[in-house]
């Protein structure tokens, strides 16, 4: 017998609350499809001005129903799905849209990420690009730095979007704006790109970092 997804937060008090993503594996595709048509219902009732509560009586569901099915956390019925399709005044098969899209997906074997040469490089700074996927998801990029020689001058950055930086190995005093962060394995800071940022001090070589930049829908190189 097939195991349901596993979609439960835990909640307490402190510390924040860790989200479970893991699903069984003969529930992902079930999972996918569920996805794929809440996105679709809240794309279409939101294109329509209506909230939630006016969806759902135009449909003939609860409230409640339709936002579990915005949410994939219910299989939507034959019956379910014609109502929500004439409620919503689109074809049935518009709500599968993307459902048999593929997906994309880069592996990147240790040491042999791409490169790239920038502000630093002749100064023991090694930037590895890991990866990167085409289209839209071309706003996500993943470097791992590494940095094994001090100098006197560091390079600054400044970009659009959000950075967040994962520390691997070693100490470092990073700087962003007027503040600095003491850096150390298993540290992460998220910034505001837009902020000057850059390591101030290496307080501990080698130092290696995982960055990811996030960049906004209209970033241009």
């Amino acid at each position: 017998m097939s195991q349901p997804a596993i979609r439960r937060e835990h909640r307490d008090t402190g510390d924040p609350a860790p989200v479970q993503r893991e699903v069984y594996p003969d529930a992902a595709t079930q999972l996918g499809l569920e996805r794929v048509i809440g996105d679709q219902v809240r794309r279409l009732r939101a294109a329509s001005g209506l909230t939630v509560g006016e969806a759902a009586a135009k449909i003939g569901i609860s409230k409640a129903m339709l936002s579990k099915i915005e949410n994939a956390q219910t299989s939507c019925s034959l019956s379910t799905l014609a109502r929500l399709a004439a409620g919503l005044d689109v074809p049935v098969t518009s709500l599968f849209r993307g459902a048999d899209a593929e997906r994309e997906a880069v592996f990147t074997p240790a040491g042999h990420g791409a490169v790239i040469v920038g502000r630093g490089t002749r100064v023991g700074h090694h930037y590895e690009l890991l990866g990167g996927l085409r289209g839209q998801h071309k706003r996500l990029e993943p470097v791992l730095v590494t940095l094994t020689e001090s100098s006197e001058t560091f390079p600054l950055f400044q970009h659009a979007g959000t950075e967040l930086l994962h520390m691997l190995e070693g100490v470092m005093v990073y700087g962003h704006g007027d503040a600095e962060y003491t850096l150390r394995p298993g540290d992460s800071l998220l910034l505001d790109g837009e902020g000057p940022h850059g390591p101030n001090e290496l307080v501990r070589l080698p130092i290696r970092f995982l960055a990811v930049t996030a960049y906004p829908d209209n970033h241009v190189e």
